[in-house]
Protein backbone atom coordinates (compact mmCIF):
# COMPACT_ATOMS: atom_id res chain seq x y z
CA UNK A 1 0.00 0.00 0.00
CA UNK A 2 1.28 3.30 -0.58
CA UNK A 3 1.49 6.19 1.40
CA UNK A 4 -0.26 8.19 -0.80
CA UNK A 5 -3.26 5.76 -0.17
CA UNK A 6 -2.50 5.03 3.01
CA UNK A 7 -3.17 9.42 4.20
CA UNK A 8 -6.08 9.13 1.89
CA UNK A 9 -7.57 6.67 3.77
CA UNK A 10 -7.02 7.97 6.99
CA UNK A 11 -8.30 11.41 6.43
CA UNK A 12 -11.36 10.74 4.51
CA UNK A 13 -15.09 11.95 5.68
CA UNK A 14 -16.17 8.78 6.62
CA UNK A 15 -14.31 5.82 8.75
CA UNK A 16 -15.74 2.13 8.75
CA UNK A 17 -15.95 0.23 11.93
CA UNK A 18 -12.12 -1.25 12.55
CA UNK A 19 -11.67 -5.37 12.19
CA UNK A 20 -10.25 -7.59 14.89
CA UNK A 21 -6.70 -7.58 12.98
CA UNK A 22 -6.56 -3.94 12.89
CA UNK A 23 -7.52 -3.47 16.60
CA UNK A 24 -4.59 -5.71 17.41
CA UNK A 25 -2.50 -3.50 15.67
CA UNK A 26 -3.00 -0.68 18.72
CA UNK A 27 -3.69 -0.72 21.98
CA UNK A 28 -0.20 -1.24 23.40
CA UNK A 29 3.26 0.68 23.24
CA UNK A 30 6.29 -0.61 21.67
CA UNK A 31 9.36 -1.95 23.77
CA UNK A 32 11.47 0.92 21.79
CA UNK A 33 11.26 4.64 21.95
CA UNK A 34 12.61 4.69 18.24
CA UNK A 35 10.68 2.43 16.31
CA UNK A 36 7.33 4.01 18.31
CA UNK A 37 8.78 7.21 16.25
CA UNK A 38 9.29 5.48 13.34
CA UNK A 39 5.75 3.90 12.84
CA UNK A 40 4.04 6.57 14.79
CA UNK A 41 2.48 8.47 11.30
CA UNK A 42 1.98 4.55 9.44
CA UNK A 43 -0.03 3.32 12.60
CA UNK A 44 -2.70 6.38 12.16
CA UNK A 45 -3.51 5.07 8.54
CA UNK A 46 -4.39 1.23 10.01
CA UNK A 47 -7.87 2.52 11.51
CA UNK A 48 -9.71 1.69 8.53
CA UNK A 49 -10.83 -1.67 6.87
CA UNK A 50 -9.04 -1.70 3.44
CA UNK A 51 -10.87 -2.33 0.50
CA UNK A 52 -10.40 -5.66 -1.16
CA UNK A 53 -8.63 -3.70 -4.48
CA UNK A 54 -6.05 -2.02 -1.26
CA UNK A 55 -5.65 -5.10 -0.07
CA UNK A 56 -4.01 -6.64 -2.95
CA UNK A 57 -2.22 -3.33 -3.27
CA UNK A 58 -1.15 -3.91 -0.08
CA UNK A 59 0.08 -7.45 -0.78
CA UNK A 60 1.54 -6.58 -3.80
CA UNK A 61 4.03 -3.67 -2.24
CA UNK A 62 4.32 -5.02 0.88
CA UNK A 63 6.02 -8.08 -0.66
CA UNK A 64 9.11 -5.92 -2.09
CA UNK A 65 11.88 -5.01 -0.44
CA UNK A 66 11.82 -2.18 1.92
CA UNK A 67 13.92 0.86 1.27
CA UNK A 68 12.61 3.40 3.30
CA UNK A 69 14.00 3.68 6.91
CA UNK A 70 10.71 4.88 7.92
CA UNK A 71 8.44 1.64 6.06
CA UNK A 72 10.89 -0.62 7.87
CA UNK A 73 10.71 0.61 11.28
CA UNK A 74 6.88 0.78 10.89
CA UNK A 75 6.59 -2.68 9.90
CA UNK A 76 8.53 -3.77 12.89
CA UNK A 77 6.41 -1.77 15.02
CA UNK A 78 3.10 -3.85 13.85
CA UNK A 79 4.75 -6.51 13.90
CA UNK A 80 5.60 -6.30 17.49
CA UNK A 81 2.16 -4.60 18.54
CA UNK A 82 0.28 -7.49 17.07
CA UNK A 83 2.53 -10.02 19.04
CA UNK A 84 2.04 -7.97 22.14
CA UNK A 85 -1.64 -8.02 22.00
CA UNK A 86 -1.33 -11.87 21.58
CA UNK A 87 1.28 -12.23 24.74
CA UNK A 88 3.55 -13.45 22.26
CA UNK A 89 7.59 -12.78 22.90
CA UNK A 90 9.17 -13.59 19.40
CA UNK A 91 8.44 -10.87 17.35
CA UNK A 92 8.20 -12.20 13.52
CA UNK A 93 8.58 -16.20 14.47
CA UNK A 94 5.14 -16.34 15.75
CA UNK A 95 1.69 -15.48 14.70
CA UNK A 96 -0.81 -17.32 16.73
CA UNK A 97 -4.66 -16.37 16.39
CA UNK A 98 -5.99 -19.46 17.87
CA UNK A 99 -9.69 -19.11 19.13
CA UNK A 100 -9.44 -15.37 18.08
CA UNK A 101 -13.43 -15.29 16.02
CA UNK A 102 -12.16 -14.52 13.06
CA UNK A 103 -14.65 -13.24 10.15
CA UNK A 104 -14.01 -13.41 6.73
CA UNK A 105 -12.88 -10.11 6.53
CA UNK A 106 -10.36 -10.87 9.27
CA UNK A 107 -8.56 -13.63 7.51
CA UNK A 108 -8.34 -11.25 4.15
CA UNK A 109 -6.63 -8.51 6.38
CA UNK A 110 -4.80 -11.01 8.04
CA UNK A 111 -3.35 -12.44 4.28
CA UNK A 112 -2.50 -8.82 3.91
CA UNK A 113 -0.01 -8.55 6.67
CA UNK A 114 2.03 -12.09 5.68
CA UNK A 115 4.16 -10.56 3.87
CA UNK A 116 5.27 -8.23 7.27
CA UNK A 117 6.62 -11.56 8.80
CA UNK A 118 9.24 -13.42 6.14
CA UNK A 119 10.46 -15.23 8.61
CA UNK A 120 7.24 -16.75 10.38
CA UNK A 121 7.40 -20.18 11.40
CA UNK A 122 4.55 -20.91 13.81
CA UNK A 123 1.07 -19.95 12.43
CA UNK A 124 -2.18 -21.15 14.87
CA UNK A 125 -5.39 -20.09 13.02
CA UNK A 126 -7.32 -23.06 15.01
CA UNK A 127 -10.62 -23.16 16.59
CA UNK A 128 -12.08 -20.19 14.18
CA UNK A 129 -14.70 -21.68 12.04
CA UNK A 130 -14.80 -18.66 9.14
CA UNK A 131 -11.66 -20.20 8.11
CA UNK A 132 -13.28 -22.58 6.63
CA UNK A 133 -14.22 -21.98 2.96
CA UNK A 134 -11.30 -18.88 2.82
CA UNK A 135 -7.85 -21.45 3.69
CA UNK A 136 -7.48 -20.91 0.00
CA UNK A 137 -6.90 -16.83 0.36
CA UNK A 138 -4.01 -18.32 2.65
CA UNK A 139 -2.19 -20.60 0.86
CA UNK A 140 -1.71 -18.87 -2.28
CA UNK A 141 0.35 -16.65 -0.16
CA UNK A 142 2.52 -19.60 1.79
CA UNK A 143 5.63 -19.14 -0.30
CA UNK A 144 5.96 -15.60 1.23
CA UNK A 145 6.18 -17.75 4.40
CA UNK A 146 8.58 -20.37 3.40
CA UNK A 147 9.95 -20.88 6.59
CA UNK A 148 7.23 -21.97 8.30
CA UNK A 149 8.00 -25.04 10.64
CA UNK A 150 4.34 -24.91 12.23
CA UNK A 151 0.62 -24.70 10.89
CA UNK A 152 -1.65 -25.76 13.31
CA UNK A 153 -5.57 -25.43 11.91
CA UNK A 154 -7.60 -27.21 13.89
CA UNK A 155 -11.24 -26.87 14.06
CA UNK A 156 -11.25 -24.53 11.12
CA UNK A 157 -14.07 -26.46 9.39
CA UNK A 158 -12.13 -26.97 6.62
CA UNK A 159 -14.20 -27.40 2.99
CA UNK A 160 -12.93 -30.00 0.46
CA UNK A 161 -11.80 -27.29 -1.66
CA UNK A 162 -9.62 -25.71 1.29
CA UNK A 163 -7.76 -29.37 1.46
CA UNK A 164 -7.21 -29.44 -1.96
CA UNK A 165 -5.61 -26.05 -1.40
CA UNK A 166 -3.77 -26.98 1.62
CA UNK A 167 -2.46 -29.89 -0.44
CA UNK A 168 -1.02 -27.78 -3.17
CA UNK A 169 0.52 -25.19 -0.95
CA UNK A 170 2.78 -27.32 1.30
CA UNK A 171 5.24 -27.89 -1.11
CA UNK A 172 6.14 -23.82 -0.91
CA UNK A 173 6.72 -24.30 2.65
CA UNK A 174 9.71 -27.06 3.08
CA UNK A 175 10.87 -26.35 6.23
CA UNK A 176 7.42 -27.81 7.98
CA UNK A 177 8.16 -29.77 10.84
CA UNK A 178 4.36 -29.58 12.44
CA UNK A 179 0.60 -29.75 10.81
CA UNK A 180 -2.11 -29.91 13.02
CA UNK A 181 -5.42 -30.91 11.26
CA UNK A 182 -7.47 -32.11 13.70
CA UNK A 183 -11.52 -31.72 13.65
CA UNK A 184 -11.90 -31.59 10.67
CA UNK A 185 -14.47 -34.00 9.31
CA UNK A 186 -14.08 -33.07 5.65
CA UNK A 187 -9.85 -34.04 5.83
CA UNK A 188 -11.54 -38.26 5.77
CA UNK A 189 -11.26 -39.65 2.57
CA UNK A 190 -9.61 -36.46 1.13
CA UNK A 191 -6.19 -36.88 3.32
CA UNK A 192 -4.05 -38.10 0.03
CA UNK A 193 -5.16 -34.38 -1.51
CA UNK A 194 -3.36 -33.03 0.99
CA UNK A 195 -0.09 -35.37 2.14
CA UNK A 196 0.68 -36.74 -1.16
CA UNK A 197 2.69 -33.91 -1.62
CA UNK A 198 5.27 -35.03 1.03
CA UNK A 199 8.09 -36.78 -0.35
CA UNK A 200 10.79 -38.33 0.99
CA UNK A 201 13.27 -36.47 3.56
CA UNK A 202 10.38 -34.61 4.45
CA UNK A 203 11.17 -32.81 7.65
CA UNK A 204 7.76 -33.10 9.41
CA UNK A 205 8.07 -34.36 13.21
CA UNK A 206 4.39 -33.80 14.25
CA UNK A 207 1.11 -34.73 12.34
CA UNK A 208 -2.17 -34.66 14.19
CA UNK A 209 -5.14 -35.83 12.55
CA UNK A 210 -7.79 -36.05 15.89
CA UNK A 211 -11.67 -36.92 14.86
CA UNK A 212 -11.08 -35.91 11.07
CA UNK A 213 -13.75 -38.80 10.01
CA UNK A 214 -10.66 -40.89 8.22
CA UNK A 215 -11.46 -43.75 6.44
CA UNK A 216 -9.86 -47.14 6.09
CA UNK A 217 -8.47 -46.10 2.84
CA UNK A 218 -7.21 -43.20 4.48
CA UNK A 219 -5.48 -45.47 6.73
CA UNK A 220 -4.00 -47.00 4.02
CA UNK A 221 -2.29 -44.14 2.60
CA UNK A 222 -0.82 -42.83 6.26
CA UNK A 223 0.96 -46.58 6.55
CA UNK A 224 2.16 -45.97 2.83
CA UNK A 225 3.40 -41.99 3.84
CA UNK A 226 4.73 -42.71 7.18
CA UNK A 227 8.51 -44.29 5.07
CA UNK A 228 9.13 -40.83 4.00
CA UNK A 229 8.62 -39.05 7.47
CA UNK A 230 11.94 -40.91 8.70
CA UNK A 231 11.61 -37.20 11.00
CA UNK A 232 8.46 -38.07 12.49
CA UNK A 233 8.20 -38.06 16.39
CA UNK A 234 4.53 -37.56 17.08
CA UNK A 235 1.38 -39.45 15.03
CA UNK A 236 -1.96 -38.59 16.36
CA UNK A 237 -4.94 -40.48 14.73
CA UNK A 238 -7.41 -40.68 17.77
CA UNK A 239 -11.11 -40.81 17.52
CA UNK A 240 -10.89 -41.71 13.67
CA UNK A 241 -13.00 -45.22 14.76
CA UNK A 242 -12.94 -46.58 10.63
CA UNK A 243 -9.22 -46.93 10.31
CA UNK A 244 -9.25 -50.13 12.14
CA UNK A 245 -9.23 -51.68 8.92
CA UNK A 246 -6.13 -50.04 7.93
CA UNK A 247 -4.05 -50.78 10.29
CA UNK A 248 -1.93 -53.50 9.17
CA UNK A 249 -0.47 -50.44 6.64
CA UNK A 250 -0.19 -47.96 9.61
CA UNK A 251 1.71 -50.90 11.27
CA UNK A 252 4.00 -51.82 8.54
CA UNK A 253 4.70 -48.25 8.05
CA UNK A 254 5.50 -47.93 11.48
CA UNK A 255 8.44 -49.83 10.85
CA UNK A 256 10.14 -47.34 9.72
CA UNK A 257 9.37 -44.47 11.93
CA UNK A 258 12.58 -45.26 14.03
CA UNK A 259 12.33 -41.92 15.98
CA UNK A 260 8.83 -41.76 16.34
CA UNK A 261 7.92 -40.85 20.57
CA UNK A 262 4.48 -40.37 20.86
CA UNK A 263 2.09 -42.49 18.67
CA UNK A 264 -2.16 -42.55 20.16
CA UNK A 265 -4.69 -44.13 18.75
CA UNK A 266 -7.71 -43.54 21.31
CA UNK A 267 -10.69 -44.18 20.13
CA UNK A 268 -9.98 -45.90 16.71
CA UNK A 269 -11.99 -49.35 16.75
CA UNK A 270 -9.04 -51.17 17.13
CA UNK A 271 -9.67 -55.23 18.08
CA UNK A 272 -8.26 -57.98 19.66
CA UNK A 273 -6.51 -58.64 16.31
CA UNK A 274 -5.29 -54.93 16.35
CA UNK A 275 -2.83 -55.75 19.54
CA UNK A 276 -1.24 -58.12 17.27
CA UNK A 277 -0.57 -56.50 14.39
CA UNK A 278 1.02 -53.40 16.35
CA UNK A 279 2.93 -55.56 18.69
CA UNK A 280 5.14 -56.57 15.32
CA UNK A 281 6.13 -52.97 14.98
CA UNK A 282 6.85 -51.94 18.61
CA UNK A 283 10.15 -53.42 18.63
CA UNK A 284 11.02 -50.96 15.88
CA UNK A 285 9.71 -48.25 17.85
CA UNK A 286 13.02 -48.08 20.27
CA UNK A 287 12.42 -44.26 21.21
CA UNK A 288 8.73 -44.53 21.93
CA UNK A 289 7.64 -42.50 25.19
CA UNK A 290 4.10 -42.41 24.94
CA UNK A 291 1.26 -45.30 23.52
CA UNK A 292 -2.21 -44.05 24.27
CA UNK A 293 -4.68 -47.07 22.77
CA UNK A 294 -7.45 -45.88 25.36
CA UNK A 295 -11.14 -46.36 24.74
CA UNK A 296 -10.50 -49.34 22.06
CA UNK A 297 -13.65 -51.44 23.47
CA UNK A 298 -12.87 -54.31 21.39
CA UNK A 299 -9.05 -54.38 22.45
CA UNK A 300 -9.97 -56.83 25.11
CA UNK A 301 -8.57 -60.45 25.48
CA UNK A 302 -5.86 -58.91 22.42
CA UNK A 303 -2.80 -58.86 24.69
CA UNK A 304 -3.22 -62.44 26.39
CA UNK A 305 -0.97 -63.94 23.60
CA UNK A 306 0.62 -60.50 21.96
CA UNK A 307 2.43 -58.21 24.66
CA UNK A 308 5.87 -59.73 24.47
CA UNK A 309 7.17 -56.52 22.04
CA UNK A 310 5.58 -54.41 24.65
CA UNK A 311 8.72 -54.78 26.98
CA UNK A 312 11.12 -53.60 24.06
CA UNK A 313 9.88 -50.37 24.45
CA UNK A 314 12.47 -49.70 26.95
CA UNK A 315 12.48 -45.85 26.68
CA UNK A 316 8.25 -45.58 27.44
CA UNK A 317 7.23 -43.15 29.82
CA UNK A 318 3.86 -42.92 28.92
CA UNK A 319 1.30 -45.98 29.05
CA UNK A 320 -2.51 -45.66 28.68
CA UNK A 321 -4.93 -48.27 28.44
CA UNK A 322 -8.15 -47.28 30.36
CA UNK A 323 -11.81 -47.89 28.33
CA UNK A 324 -9.97 -50.92 27.08
CA UNK A 325 -12.16 -53.79 28.64
CA UNK A 326 -8.94 -55.82 29.52
CA UNK A 327 -9.54 -59.40 30.50
CA UNK A 328 -8.38 -61.31 33.02
CA UNK A 329 -6.09 -63.22 30.87
CA UNK A 330 -4.81 -59.55 29.42
CA UNK A 331 -4.06 -58.85 33.05
CA UNK A 332 -1.78 -61.97 33.09
CA UNK A 333 0.22 -60.87 30.27
CA UNK A 334 0.57 -57.23 31.55
CA UNK A 335 1.92 -58.81 34.60
CA UNK A 336 4.61 -60.35 33.13
CA UNK A 337 5.63 -56.85 30.45
CA UNK A 338 4.53 -53.20 32.74
CA UNK A 339 7.45 -54.13 35.49
CA UNK A 340 10.17 -54.35 32.96
CA UNK A 341 9.02 -50.69 31.60
CA UNK A 342 11.46 -49.03 34.29
CA UNK A 343 11.39 -45.69 33.00
CA UNK A 344 7.33 -45.65 32.98
CA UNK A 345 5.89 -42.46 34.56
CA UNK A 346 2.24 -42.51 33.78
CA UNK A 347 -0.03 -45.53 33.67
CA UNK A 348 -3.67 -45.64 33.05
CA UNK A 349 -5.86 -48.55 33.70
CA UNK A 350 -9.13 -46.98 34.60
CA UNK A 351 -12.34 -48.53 33.70
CA UNK A 352 -10.76 -52.15 33.08
CA UNK A 353 -14.09 -53.20 35.57
CA UNK A 354 -13.22 -57.27 34.59
CA UNK A 355 -9.08 -56.79 36.07
CA UNK A 356 -10.03 -56.20 39.53
CA UNK A 357 -10.45 -59.73 40.67
CA UNK A 358 -7.48 -60.76 38.87
CA UNK A 359 -4.98 -57.64 39.12
CA UNK A 360 -3.23 -58.61 42.74
CA UNK A 361 0.12 -59.89 41.25
CA UNK A 362 0.03 -56.98 38.91
CA UNK A 363 -0.16 -54.08 41.30
CA UNK A 364 1.71 -55.96 43.46
CA UNK A 365 4.93 -55.89 40.76
CA UNK A 366 4.51 -51.40 40.05
CA UNK A 367 6.84 -51.52 43.32
CA UNK A 368 9.48 -52.61 40.69
CA UNK A 369 8.54 -48.89 38.59
CA UNK A 370 10.63 -46.13 41.07
CA UNK A 371 9.75 -43.33 38.44
CA UNK A 372 6.00 -43.71 38.56
CA UNK A 373 4.56 -40.33 39.17
CA UNK A 374 1.09 -41.02 37.83
CA UNK A 375 -1.45 -44.17 38.48
CA UNK A 376 -4.81 -44.06 37.91
CA UNK A 377 -6.83 -46.50 38.47
CA UNK A 378 -10.30 -46.14 39.23
CA UNK A 379 -13.29 -48.04 38.44
CA UNK A 380 -11.76 -51.24 38.02
CA UNK A 381 -13.53 -53.27 40.48
CA UNK A 382 -10.85 -53.49 43.11
CA UNK A 383 -11.09 -56.68 45.80
CA UNK A 384 -9.74 -55.97 49.00
CA UNK A 385 -6.70 -58.33 48.31
CA UNK A 386 -6.44 -56.36 45.45
CA UNK A 387 -6.09 -52.65 47.27
CA UNK A 388 -4.00 -54.13 49.77
CA UNK A 389 -1.27 -55.64 47.02
CA UNK A 390 -1.47 -52.01 45.43
CA UNK A 391 -1.00 -50.56 48.82
CA UNK A 392 1.72 -52.30 49.80
CA UNK A 393 3.49 -51.90 46.21
CA UNK A 394 2.80 -47.94 46.65
CA UNK A 395 5.04 -47.49 49.77
CA UNK A 396 7.95 -48.25 46.77
CA UNK A 397 7.04 -45.73 44.39
CA UNK A 398 8.16 -42.11 45.75
CA UNK A 399 7.91 -39.94 42.93
CA UNK A 400 4.14 -40.74 43.02
CA UNK A 401 2.64 -37.34 42.39
CA UNK A 402 -1.12 -38.16 41.05
CA UNK A 403 -3.23 -41.79 42.33
CA UNK A 404 -6.45 -42.01 41.42
CA UNK A 405 -8.80 -44.74 43.21
CA UNK A 406 -12.03 -43.38 42.43
CA UNK A 407 -15.24 -45.94 42.02
CA UNK A 408 -13.61 -49.00 44.21
CA UNK A 409 -15.61 -49.70 46.87
CA UNK A 410 -13.60 -51.51 48.61
CA UNK A 411 -11.24 -48.41 49.73
CA UNK A 412 -13.96 -47.53 52.07
CA UNK A 413 -13.13 -48.73 55.52
CA UNK A 414 -9.72 -49.66 54.50
CA UNK A 415 -8.11 -46.41 53.65
CA UNK A 416 -5.63 -47.21 56.54
CA UNK A 417 -3.88 -49.48 54.30
CA UNK A 418 -2.66 -46.67 52.33
CA UNK A 419 -1.52 -45.13 55.83
CA UNK A 420 2.38 -45.86 55.23
CA UNK A 421 1.90 -44.43 52.01
CA UNK A 422 0.40 -41.26 52.50
CA UNK A 423 2.43 -40.95 55.51
CA UNK A 424 5.94 -41.37 53.83
CA UNK A 425 4.57 -39.32 50.41
CA UNK A 426 6.65 -36.23 49.71
CA UNK A 427 5.63 -35.35 46.05
CA UNK A 428 1.81 -36.21 46.15
CA UNK A 429 -0.39 -33.74 44.83
CA UNK A 430 -3.50 -35.27 43.36
CA UNK A 431 -5.15 -37.49 45.37
CA UNK A 432 -8.56 -38.62 44.07
CA UNK A 433 -11.18 -40.81 46.35
CA UNK A 434 -14.37 -40.00 44.74
CA UNK A 435 -17.40 -42.40 45.09
CA UNK A 436 -14.87 -44.99 47.12
CA UNK A 437 -17.63 -45.38 49.69
CA UNK A 438 -15.41 -43.98 52.82
CA UNK A 439 -16.81 -43.78 56.09
CA UNK A 440 -15.66 -41.38 59.07
CA UNK A 441 -13.06 -43.40 60.25
CA UNK A 442 -11.30 -43.14 57.16
CA UNK A 443 -11.45 -38.95 57.04
CA UNK A 444 -10.55 -38.54 60.40
CA UNK A 445 -7.48 -40.73 59.41
CA UNK A 446 -6.63 -38.46 56.54
CA UNK A 447 -6.83 -35.63 58.89
CA UNK A 448 -4.69 -37.34 61.40
CA UNK A 449 -2.49 -37.49 58.63
CA UNK A 450 -2.55 -33.99 57.67
CA UNK A 451 -2.65 -32.97 61.12
CA UNK A 452 0.76 -34.16 61.70
CA UNK A 453 2.08 -32.69 58.53
CA UNK A 454 2.32 -34.99 56.07
CA UNK A 455 0.45 -34.61 52.13
CA UNK A 456 1.99 -30.83 52.81
CA UNK A 457 2.36 -30.89 48.77
CA UNK A 458 -1.30 -31.40 47.89
CA UNK A 459 -2.64 -29.47 45.72
CA UNK A 460 -5.88 -31.11 44.74
CA UNK A 461 -8.25 -33.08 46.91
CA UNK A 462 -11.63 -35.17 45.59
CA UNK A 463 -13.55 -36.61 48.34
CA UNK A 464 -17.13 -36.27 46.67
CA UNK A 465 -19.91 -39.37 46.39
CA UNK A 466 -18.92 -40.31 49.40
CA UNK A 467 -22.13 -40.05 51.18
CA UNK A 468 -21.68 -42.34 54.41
CA UNK A 469 -19.00 -39.89 55.88
CA UNK A 470 -21.70 -38.32 58.96
CA UNK A 471 -20.96 -34.69 60.04
CA UNK A 472 -19.08 -35.44 62.81
CA UNK A 473 -16.05 -36.56 60.35
CA UNK A 474 -16.54 -33.58 57.93
CA UNK A 475 -15.62 -31.60 60.71
CA UNK A 476 -12.47 -33.12 61.94
CA UNK A 477 -11.42 -33.23 58.67
CA UNK A 478 -12.03 -29.32 57.88
CA UNK A 479 -10.32 -28.60 61.24
CA UNK A 480 -7.26 -30.02 59.84
CA UNK A 481 -7.53 -29.25 56.37
CA UNK A 482 -6.07 -25.61 56.55
CA UNK A 483 -2.75 -26.94 57.25
CA UNK A 484 -2.65 -28.06 53.22
CA UNK A 485 -1.06 -24.90 52.19
CA UNK A 486 -0.51 -25.76 48.39
CA UNK A 487 -4.15 -26.93 48.08
CA UNK A 488 -5.88 -25.27 45.67
CA UNK A 489 -9.07 -27.80 45.01
CA UNK A 490 -11.14 -29.38 47.27
CA UNK A 491 -14.20 -31.33 46.32
CA UNK A 492 -17.06 -33.09 49.00
CA UNK A 493 -19.66 -32.85 46.71
CA UNK A 494 -22.32 -35.83 47.45
CA UNK A 495 -23.86 -37.60 44.82
CA UNK A 496 -26.40 -36.73 42.37
CA UNK A 497 -29.30 -38.77 44.22
CA UNK A 498 -28.40 -37.20 48.15
CA UNK A 499 -29.03 -33.92 49.17
CA UNK A 500 -28.08 -33.13 52.52
CA UNK A 501 -28.11 -29.93 54.97
CA UNK A 502 -24.35 -28.48 56.00
CA UNK A 503 -23.72 -29.30 59.72
CA UNK A 504 -21.34 -26.93 62.00
CA UNK A 505 -18.86 -28.24 60.48
CA UNK A 506 -19.02 -25.73 57.44
CA UNK A 507 -18.13 -23.10 60.15
CA UNK A 508 -14.74 -24.97 60.59
CA UNK A 509 -14.55 -24.95 56.39
CA UNK A 510 -14.97 -21.22 56.34
CA UNK A 511 -12.31 -20.78 58.89
CA UNK A 512 -9.80 -23.32 56.86
CA UNK A 513 -10.47 -21.11 53.53
CA UNK A 514 -8.65 -18.06 55.07
CA UNK A 515 -5.82 -20.07 55.74
CA UNK A 516 -5.39 -21.78 52.38
CA UNK A 517 -3.27 -19.36 50.31
CA UNK A 518 -4.05 -21.10 47.05
CA UNK A 519 -7.71 -22.32 47.32
CA UNK A 520 -9.54 -21.72 44.15
CA UNK A 521 -12.53 -23.86 44.22
CA UNK A 522 -14.13 -25.65 46.66
CA UNK A 523 -17.09 -28.24 45.39
CA UNK A 524 -20.15 -28.75 47.78
CA UNK A 525 -22.85 -29.86 45.42
CA UNK A 526 -25.75 -30.94 46.54
CA UNK A 527 -25.15 -30.18 49.94
CA UNK A 528 -28.05 -27.20 51.49
CA UNK A 529 -26.68 -23.83 52.99
CA UNK A 530 -29.00 -23.01 55.52
CA UNK A 531 -30.83 -19.67 55.90
CA UNK A 532 -27.87 -18.43 58.36
CA UNK A 533 -24.63 -19.65 56.43
CA UNK A 534 -25.79 -18.30 53.22
CA UNK A 535 -26.32 -14.67 55.34
CA UNK A 536 -22.76 -14.72 55.99
CA UNK A 537 -21.62 -15.66 52.85
CA UNK A 538 -23.51 -13.05 51.16
CA UNK A 539 -21.44 -10.49 53.33
CA UNK A 540 -18.61 -11.33 52.24
CA UNK A 541 -16.56 -8.34 50.82
CA UNK A 542 -16.61 -7.92 47.36
CA UNK A 543 -13.14 -6.09 46.80
CA UNK A 544 -10.56 -8.15 48.36
CA UNK A 545 -7.98 -9.04 45.69
CA UNK A 546 -8.46 -12.89 45.38
CA UNK A 547 -11.78 -15.21 44.86
CA UNK A 548 -12.69 -18.51 46.02
CA UNK A 549 -15.86 -20.61 44.12
CA UNK A 550 -17.93 -22.04 46.35
CA UNK A 551 -19.83 -24.50 43.33
CA UNK A 552 -23.28 -26.10 44.98
CA UNK A 553 -26.73 -26.23 43.78
CA UNK A 554 -29.22 -23.86 44.35
CA UNK A 555 -25.97 -21.18 45.56
CA UNK A 556 -22.84 -20.87 43.68
CA UNK A 557 -20.98 -17.56 44.20
CA UNK A 558 -17.46 -15.84 43.80
CA UNK A 559 -16.68 -14.84 47.16
CA UNK A 560 -12.99 -12.81 47.88
CA UNK A 561 -11.17 -13.57 50.46
CA UNK A 562 -12.62 -10.75 53.10
CA UNK A 563 -11.96 -9.52 56.85
CA UNK A 564 -15.53 -11.38 57.70
CA UNK A 565 -13.60 -14.40 57.31
CA UNK A 566 -11.21 -13.57 59.78
CA UNK A 567 -14.16 -12.79 61.77
CA UNK A 568 -15.61 -15.83 61.64
CA UNK A 569 -12.15 -17.75 62.59
CA UNK A 570 -12.21 -15.35 65.05
CA UNK A 571 -15.39 -16.25 66.44
CA UNK A 572 -14.79 -19.95 66.35
CA UNK A 573 -11.57 -19.99 68.19
CA UNK A 574 -13.26 -17.34 70.91
CA UNK A 575 -16.43 -20.20 71.59
CA UNK A 576 -13.53 -22.93 71.42
CA UNK A 577 -11.54 -21.54 74.30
Amino acid sequence: MSQTKKKNSSNGETKPQTSFVTRLLRGSKLRSSKAESKGSDDLKTTDVRPSEETQMTATLDTAKPLTSEMESGSRLAKNEQFLQQLGKMAVDKCLDLNNCRLSTADVREMVALLPSFPDLEKLDISWNDFVGGTLHSITKHMHLVSKLKSLRLGSCRLTPDDVRALGEALKAIPELEELNLSWNSKVGGNLPLILQKFQAGSKLQTLELVDCALTSEDGVFVGQLLPMLQSLEVLDLSINRNIGDGLNSIAQGLKSTSNLKVLKLHSCGLSQKSVKVLDAAFRHLGELRKLDLSCNKELGGGFEDSAAQLATLERLEVLDLHRCSLTAGDVVSLTQVIPLLSNLQELDLSTNINMGSSSENLLSRLRFLPALKSLLISRCALERETFTALAEASIHLPALEILNLSWNKCVGGNLKLLLETLTLSTSLRVLTLSSCSLVTEDVALLASIIQTGHLAKLWKLDLSYNDSICDAGWAIFCQNVWLLKELSELDISLRPSTIRDCGQWFTHLLCAVTKLPKITEIGMKRWILPASQKEELETFDQDHRSSICFNHDGFQADFPRSHTLFHLCNILEITKL
